[in-house]
């Protein structure tokens, strides 16, 4: 595969090369979940007559090439065609030298502070959820941001890799590097979730106290999870009931003694 037939490639085949399956169609616009976060609610709009996409939850946008870079998180031109091309099965052509530079829009957070959680708001917006504050509290923290020079606040929930997914009741995002969390109580039982707000409620509901727990922050983590699952005997799935919490489930990299 070349890199104009990547650019060419529509971001619609791309995203069900991904396992995302489209909610709703309308003109030239076709609707999903994020592939790269927690989407409750389909935010990821694509545009199929310029080829392009909008995330409305997370405010960025781009081409095929920069919807591979937030995948991976990668800002690197060939290094996101590779990806695509390992995604849909067709290799990149090495000797293709790059005639196409992508414009990523991932959204700057600067001046990031991290504190305890304690805003009133945010605390609010979780009891909103069913979700008591000493459960956040005891898992989330608070973040205070400037983002397009304004400034906001919102409820933090830390990854592996030094990132925060975070939210409050009128915005949903990340601030990278994007990464699963793994919260360890030295059990051989995992309990899987794809968002923090869904972890947060099966603590609520008394699952997984006492267990070690794996939140994906979004199914495209699941090849950053599979190594955090090795040794467990047993893992617990508590997916959406959709088709990417579905197929994530039936992947046949999981071992077929451990129960689901």
């Amino acid at each position: 595969m070349t890199i104009e037939e990547i650019r060419d490639m529509p971001i619609t085949t791309f995203m069900h090369k991904l396992g995302m399956k489209s909610t709703k169609k309308r003109g030239n616009e076709v609707w999903f979940h994020a592939p790269y976060r927690s989407d409750s609610t389909p935010s990821f709009c694509v545009n199929t007559e310029k080829n392009i996409f909008n995330d409305f939850g997370a405010g960025v946008g781009g081409d095929i090439f920069t919807l591979a870079g937030l995948m991976i998180n990668s800002t690197d031109f060939m290094t996101q065609a590779r990806y695509i091309g390992e995604v849909t099965n067709n290799p990149i052509e090495r000797s293709e030298p790059p005639k196409y530079e992508s414009e990523p829009t991932v959204p700057q957070f600067m001046d990031v502070e991290v504190k305890p959680l304690s805003h009133l708001a945010l605390l609010a917006y979780l009891r909103e959820r069913g979700i008591p504050s000493d459960i956040a509290t005891a898992n989330c923290v608070e973040i205070h941001y400037r983002l397009h020079d304004k400034q906001y606040f919102a409820i933090g929930f830390p990854n592996e890799s030094g990132g925060y997914e975070i939210r409050n009741k009128f915005f949903k995002g990340s601030i990278p590097p994007k990464a699963v969390s793994l919260i360890r109580n030295g059990t051989t039982t995992v309990n899987v979730y794809e968002g923090f707000i869904d972890f947060l409620s099966g603590l609520t509901l008394g699952n997984g106290r006492s267990e070690d727990n794996l939140v994906l922050n979004s199914v495209a983590n699941k090849e950053k999870a599979y190594r955090h699952l090795d040794g467990y005997d047993q893992i617990k799935c508590w997916l959406d009931n959709d088709d990417a919490g579905k197929k994530w489930q039936g992947c046949e990299r999981i071992p077929a003694r451990r129960q689901w």
